[in-house]
């Protein structure tokens, strides 16, 4: 059997990027069980040089700035209030810019072309609004170039980097488009939608006032089109996919050209080309991996030479370095210890929910079984968080973990998830406990009805909207699941809506039309949150939680645990000090999969 550690140690070398003008690689491997920045020569060899030395948590991000400058980012314990600093390519000049208390700090704009300047979003004049700030990166000096008047969620820059567009809330649910011909002058409204219409601008255009987005407006599933960015007037539909929405473009900067629109479908990324040249690039590239997914990850500035990400559903993946014309160069396996042909196929499915809507699912299986061979098997159902999110195929640690024990596992794009167009994630809307939750229970009894589950050993378990998924499901279906594995999950509508971060304040109107209003809809919250219901569970639990966690405060999981203490139901309770959403530091992943290995074995093998 295949240690456990070994599906959730850090990669040796992961998170690959190319400096812009080509000659380094950079890298993030682990530093004392933190992953840290590393850059090396990208020919000829030479030694790697750390750039961080992270002992407390893993860099959270990073990216180049010119040549010789790596930015990056980090918070505190899982707070995401992340900070920004910088460290020159030989490990020198370590500093940090925005390193306030209970401060975030977001990218705007790299500012390519400006050496010692980027523009970055803080929210620290008003912890629930973000400003504008020119940041000097040789001074430090940090310059408000736009206050939030409090309904502003996002800015944007035109191609030579000036702030010309910014997104706001207006009346609480609706959203508007602000635009400006230059710096000089003030924001005005150009369009204004309610919050489920989308309209997201891209990228300018060379030379003009148009840009390229990706909108729904007048449609069901989102399109590519060229729009006039001072007016939002629709000029040309580009692509459009019959059952997907968009999911991203390629756009090459050195040419000044769109090349590839995308959509994620069932098996992975579905192409568009607008460009004959990199059809046959990709297809080329495509053609050196049969069998895998090839993702460009990189690039230097001349498009010149390629990082590639390589991978499909049985394994973490690989890097490779590619200039067109020549053989791949394999730079990482990010997980060489994991034999790819023990691992489990992940199998696209569809199922019938009760009112006959399709749902879109992988089902999983331990290695050498099929969906015809599968029989009686103990099962994971593994609802995805979000909800307004998606699962996608390809490698998933848990997942092959799981596989590897024995347990077949069931995801599933159930209402509310994103890339099936707006009248499905809506359907989601104020249905948490209502048909989002039949969906995901349709697709247990479909296991069942096909054989492949034995009904009596069937355990629900997931993450963040997944976790109150889980608990839901051994609150309101208590002799569907076995057992319950919540993992910093809702269990309290009305307690959740009280905790949100602070800059999540300004969309709770917005919140309350997709999970309901406290108090419009009050009798829904109530109904459906499980803490108000934990008399109704009879199974065993395994609750797990980081106690920094900004989004499902710890009292969501304090509250279920003590409810089911008193009326002696069996639960485990995993509370870790330095997390927050979701367990980051392999230490605590690896608590978090024994506790939930030993938990399964336990509740669910005969």
């Amino acid at each position: 059997m295949i240690p456990l550690e070994d599906f959730f140690r850090n990669s040796p070398q992961t998170g690959f990027q190319i400096s812009p003008d080509g000659r380094h690689i950079s890298y993030l491997a682990p530093y004392r069980d933190r992953m840290n920045i590393f850059v090396q020569p990208a020919e000829g060899g030479g030694q790697p040089v750390q750039l961080t030395h992270e002992t407390a948590r893993s860099v959270a991000g990073y990216m180049w700035k010119g040549n010789d400058r790596i930015l990056f980012l980090k918070d505190s314990g899982g707070d995401e209030n992340y900070r920004l600093f910088a460290v020159s390519i030989d490990g020198t000049g370590l500093r940090g810019y925005t390193d306030f208390p209970n401060v975030r700090t977001s990218l705007i704009d790299d500012l390519e072309d400006t050496p010692d300047e980027v523009l970055i979003a803080l929210n620290h004049r008003n912890p629930e609004v973000f400003d504008a700030y020119r940041l000097n990166l040789c001074t430090g000096e940090l310059r408000l170039i736009a206050e939030n008047p409090g309904n502003i969620q996002g800015w944007m820059t035109d191609r030579e980097g000036r702030l010309r567009v910014a997104t706001a809330i207006v009346d609480g649910v609706n959203t508007q488009l602000l635009y400006r011909d230059s710096e000089d002058e003030d924001f005005r409204p150009v369009l204004t939608t309610n919050f489920k219409e989308t309209v997201d601008f891209l990228t300018f255009l060379p030379h003009s006032n148009e840009v390229l987005a990706i909108t729904n407006l007048g449609r069901d599933l989102t399109a590519l089109v060229r729009m006039d960015a001072p007016t939002c007037r629709e000029l040309e539909v580009l692509y459009a996919h019959p059952r997907y929405d968009i999911s991203g473009i390629y756009y090459s900067k050195k040419q000044e050209r769109l090349l590839c629109a995308s959509v994620t479908g069932q098996q992975g990324p579905l192409r568009h080309y607008f460009d004959e040249d990199f059809r046959r690039f990709r297809e080329g590239l495509d053609a050196l991996f049969p069998g895998y997914v090839v993702g460009l990850a990189d690039s230097d500035k001349e498009e010149h030479d390629f990082l590639l990400y390589v991978g499909n559903d049985r394994t973490r993946g690989a890097y490779y370095s590619y200039r067109e014309g020549s053989e791949p160069h394999l730079i990482a396996q990010l997980a060489p210890w994991l034999p790819e042909d023990q691992m489990g196929r992940m199998f696209p499915i569809e199922y019938r929910a009760t009112d006959g809507l399709t749902i879109e699912a992988y089902l999983t299986l331990p290695a050498g079984l099929t969906p015809e061979t599968a029989r009686s098997l103990p099962v994971v159902v593994n609802p995805h968080g979000g909800p307004w999110a998606r699962d996608t195929w390809g490698f998933s640690s848990e997942v092959q973990f799981l596989a590897s024990r024995g347990y077949g596992v069931l995801q599933m794009n159930f209402r509310s998830s994103t890339g099936y167009g707006r009248r499905f994630t809506e359907a989601g809307y104020k249905q948490w406990g209502g048909d989002v939750m039949r969906d995901i229970n349709d697709g247990t009894r479909w296991l069942i009805s096909q054989g492949i589950a034995d009904p009596r050993c069937i355990a629900i378990y997931g993450g963040s909207f997944g976790g109150y998924a889980a608990l839901a499901g051994v609150t309101f279906e208590p002799r569907l699941y076995a057992c319950a594995v919540d993992y910093v999950g809702v269990s309290n509508l009305f307690t959740f809506m009280q905790t949100i971060p602070p800059y999540w304040r300004p969309l709770l109107d917005m919140l309350h039309e997709q999970v309901g209003d406290p108090e419009a809809d009050h009798d829904l919250l109530a109904a459906t949150s499980p803490a108000l219901h934990a008399d109704r569970i009879r199974v065993p639990l395994l609750v797990a939680q980081g106690a920094n966690d900004p989004r499902v405060n710890k009292a969501e999981s304090d509250q279920m645990v003590n409810a089911l203490r008193e009326r002696g139901i069996e639960v485990e309770y995993m509370v870790k000090d330095n997390e927050g959403h979701g367990f980051h530091n392999q230490e605590n992943r690896f608590d978090f999969y024994r506790a939930m290995e030993r938990f399964l074995a336990k509740h669910l093998k005969k």
